[in-house]
């Protein structure tokens, strides 16, 4: 199983972009806790968004009110709908997802592969 997010792209300040991840190539019993992680030039990763299979949703300070996270469980996709986006959303993201392969397993920690999203003018 592989988590396979959309490209990013150059965005100024201001602006909008949404953001999908889905997981693909492999048996998928169920999706537990989802997330969008980033990582910035010289600073650690950190959490931005998560969402439970029943969607309930957390946010990081820095985007609550300007970013929102959602999924579709019948397509194992998730999303991240960003706008109003800063100078400092400018990082590389990456899609995190708890995977159940099979019934009667555990869950696995899977990471995209990151996608980088430039917020610049």
């Amino acid at each position: 199983v592989q988590l396979q997010a959309c490209r990013g792209r150059l965005v100024q300040p201001g602006g909008s972009l949404r953001l999908s991840c889905a997981a693909s190539g492999g048996s998928v019993f169920r999706i537990t806790d989802m997330a969008w992680y980033r990582q910035a030039p010289g600073t650690e990763r950190e959490l931005v968004a998560k969402i439970t299979r029943t969607s309930s949703t957390n946010y990081a300070d820095s985007v609550k009110g300007r970013f929102a996270i959602s999924r579709d469980n019948a397509k194992n996709v998730l999303y991240l709908q960003m706008s109003s986006l800063k100078l400092e959303d400018t990082a590389v993201y990456y899609c995190h997802a708890e995977i159940q392969r099979y019934w009667g397993q555990g869950t696995q920690v899977y990471w995209g592969q990151g996608t980088l999203v430039t917020v610049s003018s």
